[in-house]
């Protein structure tokens, strides 16, 4: 079985769907679909497992991201997710979720090449880029340039 049929039989699973119609679109027999279910603790009614999943993520037992089990440590912040890739994925996917407030959006006017900006959470910002700071700081028609 491919590492695409596993993640296939996964996610149909956790949608609720049953060992007879998984079968039926991977091709594969049931008891192949069923063994590997009971391998990974996706075994029993379909719904349930279904709802099990949902709960263990809400908890956090389960990646936010993949569904692999999480090892929480005894002490300090609960996680999420089971990596740090997983947790970029997360956040690039979801960026509706991110509770930006707008005290914190800055509006500014470049010194070098007058263009408005605005950024997020940086009071201290002057400049648009990089490349107007470089040009203001070392291209400065002072130094006969």
């Amino acid at each position: 079985m491919t590492e695409a049929e596993k993640q296939q039989i996964y996610d149909l699973r956790l949608k609720g769907v049953g060992y007879k119609a998984i079968a039926a679109v991977l091709g594969k027999s049931r008891d192949t679909v069923r063994v590997f279910c009971k391998q990974h603790g996706l075994d029993g009614d379909a719904k349930v497992v279904a709802l099990n999943v949902k709960e263990q993520m809400k908890n956090h037992l389960l990646c936010s991201s993949c569904g692999k089990p999480i090892k929480q440590k005894k002490r300090g912040r609960v996680r999420k997710f089971c990596s740090d890739e997983c947790r970029r994925k997360w956040w690039n996917e979801n960026p509706q979720a991110r509770k930006k407030r707008e005290t914190a959006i800055y509006n500014y006017t470049c010194p070098q090449c007058g263009e408005t900006f605005s950024c997020y959470g940086n009071k201290r910002r002057k400049f648009c880029s990089h490349d107007c700071y470089i040009k203001s700081r070392f291209w400065s028609e002072e130094d006969g340039i």
